[in-house]
């Protein structure tokens, strides 16, 4: 397949050959002998994992009936027209296959991720390029262009900037294409936060597509699930299964697992508790017991805490092994007595610098700051201040472990409502490297 010199080269690839979806869309597909036979109505093309999707061919509109133009039977892209290397045109009528991709009906004008900010963004445009024998997809314009007012008033037109498509995910809603998108392509490596305010941008039929992608990854989607907006969360829950919820909330931390069931219908609680694992379940009990609003409703239960006269190293040793455990939660271990009487707090900045044969009360804060289960979560938030503490223990009337409240479960209590709904500060380098 060939291509005229008339289109633009590829930014970084010098001398291949690109043209503008917007450009093609409606150009007259002609015979070979210059007969006219329709017009094009669409490009497709077949995803293959990390590789630019591959065009495959050309939807064309031939007497009101789109047909399909093998990408092999157009010999060249003329300035205004589409040059077939025959006379013949297989007129029956289109019907996309299995994995096809449709870029004017799925993609063109339809949102995307924009993975290098986690936004979601509009395709203004799209780019086709031609390299090593073959046209693929290879960029993407999300710039808003001007409209055509603005234009009759006297404003140019704006130049397309396109981005090398790799640096999106679509959001394409078709599942016969799902499979050579990956479980969750790009989308991986995003922040579960991140995934979440997607989520929460997204339309509803972009919600669901999103949400099925990091299905395939259930700590992932607990992940995701512990960050979503509260409403949010309960209502996609609540369409789910009593079975579904309790997988997703036996891998979240007990304390949102708890604030979860809490928040869905009185009829769902009990028969959600029990498919949860008994572990979980005791947790999750244990949390429901407190008050929302007071230390017992906001700690997490799984803290490292071991006996008081363990060697350091040793300590260094669990604390590398409590790959499970929240990593802000791991900041701080605690001494405690056989019967799990609190005896101390030793920060793991100050276990790393000590004698590795100390034992771990020796190197720890004898009369650490605590709190108890029913401490008003305001009060806890001015002595975590007070004493620049990232975790703070809530302990019984016996001065017993009972969990451990961090830094960031203190922040989503305290900040106004509606603080998931801002926009996120973006770092002074967020946007290197991206055309101005």
């Amino acid at each position: 397949m060939t291509a005229t010199p008339a289109a633009d080269p590829v930014p970084g690839a010098e001398g291949n050959l690109t043209l503008s979806l917007s450009g093609l869309l409606g150009r007259s597909i002609t015979a070979r002998d210059g007969e006219s036979l329709g017009r094009l109505s669409d490009v497709i093309v077949r995803l293959r994992g990390a590789g630019y999707p591959l065009v495959t061919g050309l939807v064309g509109t031939v007497g009101g009936r789109q047909v399909h133009v093998p990408v092999e039977q157009v010999s060249s892209f003329g300035a205004g027209e589409l040059r077939l290397t025959s006379a013949r045109l297989n007129l029956r009528r289109f019907e996309r296959r299995e994995g096809e991709v449709l870029l004017r009906a799925d993609v063109l004008g339809h949102r995307l991720i924009d993975v290098a900010s986690a936004h979601l963004v509009r395709a203004a445009d799209l780019q086709l390029a031609h390299r090593d024998g073959e046209w693929v997809l290879s960029g993407v314009d999300t710039r808003r262009r001007t409209g055509r007012v603005l234009r009759l008033l006297g404003h140019r037109r704006d130049r397309a900037v396109f981005r090398d498509q790799g640096q999106f995910e679509p959001l394409i809603g078709h599942t016969g294409s799902a499979v050579l998108r990956g479980p969750f392509a790009r989308i991986r490596g995003l922040k579960p936060a991140q995934i979440a305010d997607l989520i929460e941008d997204a339309s509803k039929a972009e919600e669901t597509e999103i949400l099925g992608r990091v299905h395939v990854d259930p700590e992932l989607e607990a992940d995701v699930f512990e960050e979503l907006d509260e409403d949010l969360a309960t209502r996609l829950l609540d369409a789910r299964s009593d079975q579904e919820v309790a997988q997703v909330l036996s891998r979240m931390r007990a304390d949102d697992a708890a604030d979860a069931i809490a928040e869905l219908p009185q009829h769902r609680r009990e028969p959600v508790l029990d498919l949860l694992p008994a572990g979980q379940r005791a947790k999750v009990l244990t949390l429901m017991g407190f008050n929302p609003t007071s230390a017992g409703g906001l700690m997490g239960m799984d803290y490292l805490a071991l006996p008081a006269d363990t060697p350091v190293a040793e300590v260094l040793a669990a604390v590398r092994r409590a790959g499970s455990l929240q990593p802000e939660a791991l900041t701080s271990v605690h001494a405690v007595s056989e019967t799990g009487r609190l005896l101390g707090v030793a920060r793991l900045v100050t276990l790393v610098q000590a004698d590795p044969g100390a034992r771990l009360v020796e190197v720890s804060e004898t009369d650490p700051v605590r709190v108890g289960a029913d401490t008003d979560v305001v009060d806890v938030a001015v002595l975590m201040t007070d004493y620049n503490l990232i975790t703070i223990p809530v302990v019984d009337e016996r001065c017993r472990m009972l969990g451990v409240i961090t830094v960031d479960d203190v922040l989503e209590v305290t900040l106004p409502e509606g603080w998931r709904r801002r926009e996120a500060a973006e770092p002074p380098d967020g946007r290197r490297g991206e055309p101005g």
